[in-house]
This record gives C-alpha cells, sequence and structure tokens, in this order.
C-alpha cells in the first residue's frame, strides 16, 4: 500500500514540474467525462418529467388512445395533439364506457391550438375541452375564482379556466383575470376561474373549456383526441380494461385503437429511455476516446523527455514493474483527475440545471464516470509505460 502511495506521490511531483501540459491533458477526460453524466442526467430528466406527467394524473387510471397508443408520430401522450392514425372517438363512445361497472369518472379530450386574446394582449395556447371531471383527473386547483360544473358542461356554457401562466401573461395578474373576457375562434368566454400553478408548461398555458362550449367552431366534427379512465380501485383496474376493449370493439376494429394502463405506459417509458441512455452514453465517449488518446500521446512524450531519468533508476536498480508501475500510475492519476473534475463540474451544472428541469445524476453515471477515467488512464497509459520499462539502463543514460 505504501508504495502505491509513494507512486501517486511521485506523479504529482512530476505533474508540478509542467502544469500547464497536465492541465491540458486532464482537460479532454474532464470535457470526455462532463459530456457522458450531463448526457445521462438529462436523460433520466427527461424520463422524470413524462413519469411524473401521468403520475400527476393519479393512480387507477386508463387510457384509450387512437391507433397503436403510445407509439409513433403525433406524440399520444397525455395533451398530445396529434393521433397516431386510428379512429375518432366521439360521445356514444363516452355514454358506452360510463357503463361499465368500477369506473370512477370518464374524461373526453379534445385539444387544439389557438391564438387567445384579452384586453389587446394575444398569447398563444392549447385549448382544451374536457368535462368537470377532467380536473379532477389532471389535479388542478385554482388559485382564484371557480372551475366550472356539470351544469356549465351540459349547457355548453361559454366559460373557461386560464391556466396560470397564461393568466399572468394576458392581464398581469391571476387575481385580476377572474371575470375577465378572453377570445379566439371568433368567440367571447367568460374566465370563471385560474389554476394553481403545475409546472408543466402545457396544462400553465391551457385555456380548459366545457367539451359541449367546443362543439360549435372549436370541434365542429364533435370528436375525441382520447377518452382516458377513471378506475375505483387497483383491483378493479384489468376488469375494467378488458370491458373498455369489448365495448369499442362493437364499434372498431381492434387496430383502430389502443387501451393502455398507467403501469404500462411507465414501463415502456422505462425501456425507451434505457435505449436513450446507451445511446447518449455512446455519444459521449467518443470525447472521452479523444481525451485517452491525448494522454497517451503525451505520456510517450514524458517517456521520451525523461529517458536519461529512467536510465538513471534502472541503473541503480529499478526492475522494469517499478518503471511500468512508474508511468502507469501518472497516466491513471491523470485520467481520474481529469474525470473528477468532469464529475464535480457535472454536478454543479445539474444542480442548477433542477430549477428548470428536472436533470439526475443517479449511481450509474458516478460508477461509468470513475470507472472509464481509470480504464482509460490505464489502457492508453499501459502502451508508452512499456516502452519506458523497455528501454536499455545504458542506452537510457548516454540518451541526449
Amino acid at each position: 500500500m505504501k508504495t502505491y502511495i509513494n507512486l501517486v506521490k511521485s506523479s504529482f511531483d512530476d505533474f508540478k514540474r509542467n502544469k500547464i501540459r497536465t492541465l491540458l491533458t486532464s482537460l479532454g477526460i474532464m470535457v470526455g467525462v462532463f459530456s457522458v453524466v450531463i448526457l445521462i442526467a438529462l436523460g433520466l430528466g427527461l424520463k422524470n418529467y413524462i413519469q411524473g406527467q401521468f403520475q400527476s394524473m393519479g393512480a387507477n387510471l386508463i387510457m384509450i388512445l387512437p391507433g397503436s397508443g403510445f407509439t409513433g408520430e403525433g406524440g399520444a401522450s397525455f395533451g398530445g395533439q396529434g393521433t397516431v392514425g386510428g379512429v375518432s372517438f366521439d360521445e356514444r363512445d363516452v355514454r358506452s364506457l360510463e357503463r361499465i361497472t368500477g369506473i370512477d369518472y370518464v374524461v373526453p379530450i379534445f385539444m387544439r391550438s389557438a391564438s387567445i386574446e384579452a384586453e389587446g394582449e394575444k398569447k398563444f395556447g392549447s385549448v382544451m375541452a374536457i368535462n368537470e371531471d377532467g380536473f379532477k383527473l389532471m389535479n388542478i386547483e385554482t388559485e382564484g375564482g371557480k372551475l366550472f360544473g356539470k351544469s356549465e358542461v351540459q349547457r355548453s356554457a361559454k366559460v373557461a379556466v386560464l391556466g396560470n401562466t397564461i393568466a399572468v401573461d394576458l392581464f398581469g395578474s391571476t387575481e385580476i383575470a377572474v371575470g375577465k373576457i378572453i377570445r379566439f375562434e371568433n368567440q367571447r368566454f367568460k374566465v370563471i376561474g385560474v389554476s394553481k400553478k403545475k409546472g408543466d408548461r402545457q396544462a400553465d398555458t391551457a385555456i380548459f373549456i366545457p367539451y359541449k362550449t367546443a362543439y360549435g367552431s372549436i370541434n365542429p366534427d364533435k370528436k375525441f383526441w382520447a377518452i382516458y379512465l377513471g378506475v375505483k380501485s387497483d383491483d378493479l383496474i384489468s376488469e375494467v380494461k378488458k370491458k373498455a376493449e369489448e365495448t369499442l370493439l362493437k364499434r372498431y376494429e381492434a387496430e383502430g385503437f389502443a387501451v393502455t394502463e398507467q403501469a404500462e405506459l411507465l414501463n415502456s417509458i422505462n425501456q425507451i429511455f434505457g435505449i436513450i441512455n446507451l445511446f447518449l452514453i455512446a455519444i459521449g465517449s467518443i470525447s472521452l476516446f479523444v481525451g485517452g488518446i491525448g494522454i497517451m500521446n503525451i505520456m510517450y512524450s514524458t517517456v521520451t523527455e525523461r529517458t536519461k531519468e529512467i536510465g538513471i533508476r534502472r541503473a541503480i536498480g529499478a526492475t522494469e514493474k517499478d518503471i511500468l508501475l512508474q508511468f502507469l500510475s501518472e497516466s491513471v492519476t491523470l485520467s481520474l483527475l481529469g474525470g473528477i473534475s468532469g464529475l464535480i463540474l457535472a454536478i454543479i451544472v445539474v444542480l442548477i440545471t433542477r430549477f428548470f428541469f428536472p436533470a439526475s445524476i443517479n449511481a450509474l453515471a458516478v460508477i461509468v464516470a470513475l470507472f472509464v477515467s481509470s480504464a482509460i488512464g490505464i489502457f492508453f497509459g499501459i502502451f508508452p509505460a512499456r516502452r519506458a520499462a523497455k528501454l536499455s539502463p545504458i542506452d537510457a543514460i548516454r540518451y541526449e
């Protein structure tokens, strides 16, 4: 153990001789490790964000989506505006699904983008047409005013609940927004409530209106992008899912829709992001490889510069193994310095990023950073270290 401590001390003594070269050499590894850790952290953050969106809708949830559901283009995640082929649902489907035993609520959803006007201000947002249970689905509470209820839905009332962000953008504050009039699609809506800020950009910039009110110019086809089912308990999910499929199969082909429970979607997300993380690590590893080549080049130069020193050490009794360990320890120490610096820098950046995005560093990122740094030091340091160890003592002493 003492031998290895002495080797590390010797490495640092050598680094002090040429601080600029040491810094520039370790910089390549630092950038590589930083890139890998940041890419992993951002990948985990995106995964956490999407999972949070689903989990914020509560447990015991079944999603009925068009086509293949959570695949393909169109973004069949909550609030997506595209469809992945398949059928378009209507109110007849909603009524049929409401008759299934074990269901707590049924929420049809229609969405479209729109330009919202109020008091001379114009902002771009999403109009989300839902029923009164849609607020329960999305865990939306009011900061001011009230949410619309069943009576407003049934009589197609021209009322709206504003997302927190768009309320502030249009009126300057959430308090002022309640009772004001907004306009979109050549229609006037009275703002009866403003939701609490959720931290979800789509929900915070949305305009919630009764789905029957949207049957005019906003949703003339009276179709829904998706239908969400709230199930009373975990035990009933499989049974309700089966009954929902049987109900829809009476009208549509099996390929036209997908009935998916929340757990299945989360499993799909985990599998997808597992693959994405592997690709991100592979991309970041390119810079690590370049940094490793830089270490090898510097170590070869170091061996050449210290040829006479190697010869003297061999002449007074140092073995090939001693020389090999000396240069290999310098290479590994140099690589680890860069790796630890990159890891620390990445942690600082992630901590700052967490104020805006749920980036996360897990044990995998730390292990990859330290293991890869050590491996690069060994792999790219072994060749110049072997060259140093194989030098003839006499030829090394004569070297000028």
